[in-house]
């Protein structure tokens, strides 16, 4: 049974794409076959795995509109056992194109649910930002990963995301669960960080990930080249948090895979 989850986030800037593009490589590094859905017109986690220059051939939007069947949108990205459906600034278009239609909301999820391809993870990075194609992301999850920056402000808009995720697990997909909270663009040097972590986990409990994704310059710089950290900068503080996260969500599927590091 593919493992279906949706990393998302109504706030921009919390590090998303981040953790979609490196937790699918610390995934692929222990040797699960990924598949990483680039579901956000800014194309972002396609560019930052080194992916570009398939607009007229592959991408996510040709999928949603019938003219490609999944498997024929997805592409290799340099890295063993990490494969990417890309995204093109086209895929603004769906939505107005999926509002006529009928069940628009689940679209994705019947694309992936008749793909025949073999992907026991497959992540979905969502645009920041409450829109039909967000919800098409958590119609077709599992679950839903929610990053979450070390910030005042973002402890408002979870509550916000948490009212829209009881929302559709209620009218749309009764089975979404969630994956967990991770905690970003943490700097243990301020106070506010310290104190978000603190009431984050006082109030969630269990669902917050164990692992903490620090603010780190590898982390930033990592895009620019199109590399996930760890293959840009395996020994930084930034790899370190993205391969706990990855150790974390095999253990939660009883997978105890070395990562490969």
């Amino acid at each position: 049974m593919k493992k279906v989850i949706a990393i998302a986030n109504q706030k921009g800037g919390v590090g998303k794409t981040t953790t979609a593009v490196n937790l699918s490589a610390c995934l692929a590094r222990a040797g699960i076959r990924v598949l990483l859905i680039d579901f956000d017109p800014q194309g972002n986690a396609t560019s930052g795995l080194g992916v570009q220059g398939l607009a007229d051939e592959k991408d996510i939007y040709r999928v949603l509109v019938d003219a490609i069947s999944l498997p024929d949108a997805i592409v290799e990205t340099g890295y063993e056992n990490l494969f990417l459906a890309p995204s093109t600034p086209q895929l603004t278009g769906a939505q107005v194109e999926l509002a006529g239609r009928d069940e628009q909301h689940f679209v994705l999820r019947k694309k992936i649910a008749d793909a025949a391809v073999d992907f026991p993870f497959i992540l979905i990075d969502c645009p920041p930002s409450l829109t039909t194609l967000s919800v098409n992301a958590l119609c077709a999850a599992n679950s839903i990963l929610i990053p979450l920056q070390c910030e005042y402000y973002s402890l408002e808009g979870l509550t916000e995301l948490l009212k829209t995720v009881s929302l559709v697990r209620e009218r749309l997909n009764p089975g979404l669960e969630i994956e967990g909270i991770l905690l970003t663009m943490c700097d243990y040097r301020t106070n506010l960080s310290k104190q978000v972590i603190s009431e984050v986990r006082r109030y969630f409990g269990k669902q917050v990930f164990e692992a903490v994704i620090p603010r780190a310059v590898s982390l930033a710089e990592a895009p620019s080249f199109g590399k996930p950290v760890i293959d840009y900068d395996i020994r930084s503080r930034g790899a370190e948090g993205y391969m706990l996260l990855a150790e974390e969500v095999l253990k939660r599927y009883s997978l105890e895979l070395e990562l490969g590091f």
